[in-house]
Order: C-alpha cells, then structure tokens, then sequence
C-alpha cells in the first residue's frame, strides 16, 4: 500500500480515509483491516450500525479481514472475567449471524491465544515513555468512564497493546471512529520508531496502519443523550427478540411536541429515532419525519420498531440457529487463531531477525 500520510489532526485523516474508501474498492487484496471488539457482552444496534455492517462489506469485497477478540484488555478495566469465555462465544455468534464468513481471508480469534503477538509487548513498550501512555486522551476517557480509582498498569499500556494486535498481522487499515484516533496515533508512532531504530538499510517491517473513519455517526441510546451501552441500560442487544425490542422502544426518550422534525441540536432525542429509522430504510431522517407529520412520538416509536425489527430478523434467524452448534462457534476460533499464529510467527522470526535476536 502506498503510504497516504496525515499530521495527526482529525480533518487530515478524514481526507486520507476517502481515499482509501475509494481505493479499497477496485483493490481490496492491497490491504489488511485489523478490527474487533472487547468481550464484554453481547453486541447492540450501535454495535451493529456503527461497526458491524461495514466489517461485513469490506469482507465481502474481498478485503483481507482480522477480527480479534480482545480478551486479555477486558482485564484492564472489568472484574467479570469469569463471563470472558461466554461472552467470546456470543461476539462469534453475533459476527457470524450479521454475514461475517470466515475463510482463508478473514478470521476470528482471541488475542490471548496468540502468544507469538503478544511477545511484540516488551520490544514495543521500549520504544515509547510513561509519559506518552499518560496522556493518551482515550486512556483519560476510558479511565473516567469505568470510574476506576487504583489504576492498573495494563489500562495505561493498553494502546500498546492494541499496536501489537494490528501491527503483528500487518495490519494496514483500521476502521476507528474519531475518538480513536489517539491509539491508532500510537501504534503509527511505534511502527515508525521500531522501522527507523532497527531496519536501517533494510525493508522496513512494520506498514504504516491508516484509519478507516467511520460514516455512521455515534449511535446514542434510547435514552437520547448518551452514546448506546448496555452498562447505561440504554440499548437494544442484537440477540432481542422483536417483543422486547417493542418494549424497549416504546420506553425511548422523546419529548412534547406532536410535529416530529428532524433537529439534532434542539431536538436530540427524536433525532435520535429517526437517524435510527434512517439507517435500517436508506431514507433521509428529514424525509422520515417529513411521512410521520404530526403523527407524534407514538408513530414515530411505531416506525422504529418495525423497521427495526424488520432489519434484524434474518440476523436473529440465523443467531438462534448458531446458538445451538456451540462446537461450530468453537471450530471458527481455532481455526482463526491457527491462522493467526502462522502470521504472528513470521513477524516474530523478522522482528527477531531486525533485532539481532537469532539463535
């Protein structure tokens, strides 16, 4: 991939993430996407729009896909690691329901079964200082939002962390939203170092990962005010069945006013809804409250929810029919992480190679 570089502002990474959309399009074999999830849960509708549906298209179209499960970083800020097994299982349940196909080009794995990656940790903890973990901003954010008190060090090296995950398989393209960009800058900053420190005059080992931003904006719950967590209680799981999704709409927030607009700034909550219906019926949210009128929050939650649940019912077919082959959702994880640890275990032997490290 030919190296599309930006300064690190926002507005700078959005233009090289255009050109990469338009790219990896007609040449999807040029690059590797590294995405994935923390198990901390089953995966909700902001999950789903935000995420999921684009990592189903750029497998589709050929992309080289890398889905990790990021078990050992649920350690960092969760004490609920006995569910981690379960709920690695139902994220597999979840990729597979919504159209991920595992094959010789995308895999599903969780990071701890990948020692050879995770052996990238001390040579890369090297390269950068307390100082740059500190004042990550994204650490910051997820430090406040656990509401931790005794920080463990695992929370502050956790963007190292995530450098190995993507720089171990290569990984050029990592599709984040904006409030990631400070780790992905991470993990630039140490494939740079170890590239300049340890392969003069050599290829370099380690590619230049890009951001793939996403174009969904933040999904936000049902409360309308803060972003969809099934820790607030403020969003619709996946695995609901259409009843339950009914009820949890009908409880949605709104506000007064009969005519429904779509005015995200005065309006955030009905905007919400209708952003929501939007992204299930392709329609324009201002065409959408143009048909409700004054047909008021009952019509609009009415919409929601078949549109919603006609969106998710053949995801929630397919999910019930998982559910019940466990020793299939196992066999998807082992023969991803085989697959991975055959990648991890070529950049090892180079990253030994560069380093001076062979026996």
């Amino acid at each position: 991939m030919a190296e599309l570089e930006y300064s690190g502002t926002y507005e700078a990474a959005l233009a090289t993430s255009r050109k990469i959309e338009e790219d990896i399009v007609k040449n999807p074999q040029k690059y590797r996407v590294l995405t994935g999830d923390r198990p901390t849960g089953r995966l909700h509708i902001g999950h789903y729009f935000g995420s999921l549906k684009n990592r189903v298209r750029l497998s589709k179209i050929g992309v080289p896909t890398m889905i990790l499960i990021a078990d050992y970083q649920v350690l960092t800020d969760h004490d609920a690691y006995q569910e981690i097994s379960q709920n690695t299982k139902q994220l597999v349940i979840d990729y597979l329901a919504a159209g991920i196909e595992p094959g010789e080009n995308v895999m599903i794995y969780p990071h701890s079964y990948i020692p050879e990656a995770n052996q990238l940790m001390v040579p890369f903890l090297t390269l950068v200082s307390n100082a740059e973990l500190s004042r990550n901003p994204t650490v910051k954010e997820e430090i406040q939002a656990a509401g931790l008190k005794n920080v463990n060090a695992g929370m502050y090296t956790y963007p190292v962390h995530q450098a190995v995950d993507i720089l171990y398989c290569k990984g050029n393209v990592v599709p984040v939203g904006k409030d990631q960009l400070p780790h992905l800058e991470m993990t630039r900053t140490i494939a740079r170092r170890f590239n300049e420190k340890f392969c003069k005059g050599r290829e370099p080992v380690f590619p230049m990962p890009q951001a793939l931003l996403s174009k969904t904006p933040s999904i936000m719950g049902l409360d309308g005010c803060q972003k969809m967590s099934k820790s607030r209680g403020n969003a619709i799981m996946l695995s609901a069945t259409e009843d339950e999704t009914a009820k949890l709409i009908k409880k949605a927030k709104t506000d007064g006013e009969r005519l429904i607009t779509y005015d995200p700034v005065n309006r955030p909550e009905v905007a919400n809804l209708l952003s929501l219906i939007s992204l299930c019926t392709q329609e324009a949210p201002e065409d959408v409250a143009a048909r409700i009128g004054e047909g008021g929050g009952g019509m609009l939650k009415n919409e929601l929810t078949v549109a919603l649940n006609e969106e998710l019912r053949p995801l929630r077919q397919k999910r019930a029919q998982l559910e019940k082959d466990p020793a299939y959702i196992r066999s998807v994880l082992l023969d991803g992480v085989k697959k991975a640890r055959e990648i991890a275990e070529q950049t090892l032997s180079e990253v030994r190679e560069v380093m001076n490290m062979v026996i």
